[in-house]
């Protein structure tokens, strides 16, 4: 059972599947996220999957539960510019993944040891051991989508680009898990920043439509709004509409079908339910209806 996803909507839906599969669940993570400060290499959307997976996801949707932030204070008292906020455990984490990449291990193996950790019985994959960076274009600058996200939040999308995907190959451990699948979703994340580095991967895309299992979208648009995050301003960047049909148009001919709460587009299945997944029961519903929806297009 393999989920793609990048932010908390694909975290979320993870979530409620591994109430519905148990270890049997693979999450591919976008690493286009990934960035160095502080000594670290920090995977924000792997980490956030599995802080999920653990019930440990802190109550601001982002971090570990009750962890501390001694070290950014620390570094501000030394007039560090500390504009990405890490708490300490965090911290420590993107340190020790540092350490182990430093030492010759592979970005899969390095996140392996949190995932372990944390006693997390499903995989968490990183979607490559190869570097690809997110970038926006805003204001005539080029910049990486953690500084845009957090220090030009809502500044007009101007252009996206994927430094590394098109030499970055999926990771042995996810072309397996992709063609041994009974189902692979691709959750409610960002299409556009968070699925859409995924999907760039060279062979990505081949590897998804040559797979046995059906392939099938939760849209992350719920009842006609973005619930978090600049979802619409991405879309509307690509030409899309901030709706089902346009989610589908984005992914196009890897799917086999479509969960929203809205009709879907004509040419492709579509499951309309309650995709909201503010519960844990909510979360274990949608993704029990869309593992039966997508095994009934076998």
């Amino acid at each position: 059972m393999v989920v793609l996803a990048g932010g908390t909507g694909g975290a979320k839906l993870a979530r409620g599947m591994l109430d519905v599969v148990g270890d049997d669940l693979a999450v591919v993570a976008n690493t286009g996220d990934d960035i160095e400060l502080y000594g670290a290499h920090v995977s924000p959307d792997p980490d956030l999957c599995t802080f999920w997976l653990a019930d440990r996801i802190d109550e601001r949707g982002w971090g570990l539960d009750g962890d501390t932030f001694a070290v950014m204070d620390g570094l501000r008292e030394l007039g560090v510019d500390v504009w990405f906020n890490l708490g300490d455990r965090d911290l420590a984490y993107g340190i020790r993944r540092a350490e182990r990449l430093r030492e010759g291990a592979r970005l899969t193996e390095a996140h392996a040891e949190i995932v372990r950790a944390l006693g997390v019985p499903a995989r968490v994959l990183p979607m490559s051991d190869d570097p690809v960076r997110t970038e926006v274009r805003t204001g005539g600058q080029w910049v990486d989508l953690q500084r845009f996200l957090i220090l030009h939040r809502g500044a007009a999308v101007e252009g996206v680009r994927l430094e590394g995907a098109d030499q970055a190959a999926p990771s042995p451990e996810v072309l397996e898990a992709i063609t041994t699948a009974r189902a692979i979703i691709v959750g409610p994340s960002n299409p556009v920043i968070s699925i859409g580095p995924i999907l760039a991967l060279a062979g990505m895309r081949d590897a998804l439509r040559g797979a046995p299992a059906p392939v099938v979208a939760v849209s992350p648009i719920v009842g006609g709004a973005v619930l978090k995050g600049p979802t619409a301003d991405f879309l509307a960047h690509t030409g899309h509409a901030a709706n089902a049909a346009g989610v589908t148009a984005l992914y196009g001919d890897i799917l086999d079908g479509v969960v929203a709460d809205e009709d879907g587009p004509d040419d492709v299945p579509t499951l309309k339910c309650d995709t909201m997944l503010d519960t844990p029961e909510a979360r274990r519903s949608v993704a029990d209806s869309t593992l039966g929806f997508a095994e009934s297009l076998r």
